[in-house]
């Protein structure tokens, strides 16, 4: 093949592909800044605090509104919960009976990194100290922002139970 036939499918090869890099350059900005970064971070935490009281006091409505409504996944158990409202209504039979079935939850260790400007990821450790089977685990969460808010997109529960 003469050089400059080469060169003319060269061209056609690399086209598209610099074309998708430039399209993926504009479907990602840039990251955050440092400052930016840590008021993200901050905002996550907020909604975790806020889920954790919600939980401590019964509410669990309002624990639920930290996750992405419909379509969460929830991962728990070896298995899958069926999204916001089946999440909600695991919540409410496994946990709900009284104080004593709900406990207290405390989220510590939380360690967060942005992947980018609308995603999170978060892992931290949790206690739901109850008088019968505290719990001890491992939460991983996909955060992402929707409509100006921090949501959990995806949470997976790795747990142990102390009789």
């Amino acid at each position: 093949m003469p050089v400059r036939k080469r060169l003319i499918a060269a061209a056609a090869i690399a086209l598209p592909w610099h074309a998708g890099w430039a399209d993926m350059a504009a479907a990602h900005p840039a990251r955050l800044s440092a400052v930016q970064e840590q008021a993200e971070k901050a905002a996550i935490l907020r909604v975790i605090r806020r889920m954790e009281a919600a939980w401590n006091r019964g509410d669990f409505r309002g624990y639920m509104e930290g996750f992405a409504n419909p379509d969460v996944i929830f991962v728990s158990r070896g298995k899958f919960q069926k999204d916001w409202q089946g999440t909600l209504d695991h919540y409410i039979r496994d946990y709900g009976a009284s104080v004593d079935t709900r406990g207290t939850v405390h989220f510590y260790d939380i360690r967060i990194e942005m992947l980018a400007p609308d995603a999170a990821q978060l892992i931290s450790r949790y206690r739901l100290a109850r008088p019968k089977n505290t719990q001890d685990g491992i939460n991983t969460r996909l955060m992402r922002k929707r409509g100006g808010k921090w949501v959990i997109a995806l949470n997976h529960v790795s747990a142990t139970e102390t009789p």
